[in-house]
């Protein structure tokens, strides 16, 4: 689930005063946990209070908290009620699977870069497998990264960096 600026502000709005509910919350939203009668569930299968606390380094209760709260507000109920994972991101596997990894760093209010990075790759005819832009507001330096079927050209990576707002391309 994609969360928009607006709505991340509203978030953070409603917990300002809780760092910890805050730091809980952010997981939630990066992991695609969603929060369901007052637990917190990956997808059907309901997470541990307490391992989520030892992950983010939060007290249990923090946890607890954080999810009656959720419950208890009707915006942020309806936002992480909605949240799944995502599924595998396969740039940590890609080698292994005969794929390479295209990362493409950018201005994150740029418009356009998937479009125009996507049709570099596909006038090469080269299958995209996966395409993961990360969030600008939970991620310090966002980046597109795209796994495809095989290496591109070299002027295709050329061309990517022109594209208006590209300040990196790495490949692997």
């Amino acid at each position: 689930m994609y969360i928009d600026v607006r709505m991340w502000r509203q978030i953070s709005e409603r917990l300002k005063d809780y760092p910890g509910r805050l730091r809980v919350a952010r997981a939630l939203v990066e992991l695609g946990l969603s929060v369901r009668d007052g637990r917190i569930f990956c997808g059907d299968i309901e997470q541990s209070e307490l391992k989520i606390a030892r992950a983010i380094g939060v007290d249990r209760r923090t946890v607890r908290e954080t999810a009656e709260f959720v419950e208890s507000d009707s915006v942020l109920q309806s936002v992480f009620k909605g949240l799944k994972p995502a599924g595998p991101f396969l740039p940590n596997v890609a080698r292994f699977l005969g794929y390479r990894v295209i990362e493409i760093y950018a201005d994150p209010h740029a418009v356009g870069i998937v479009t125009e990075a996507s049709a570099l790759i596909s006038r090469e005819g080269i299958p995209i497998r996966q395409a993961v832009a990360d969030d600008p507001d939970l991620t310090p330096e966002p980046k597109l990264t795209l796994v495809v079927e095989r290496e591109p050209s070299g002027e295709a990576i050329q061309k990517m960096l022109k594209i208006p707002g590209v300040t990196k391309v790495a490949t692997y």
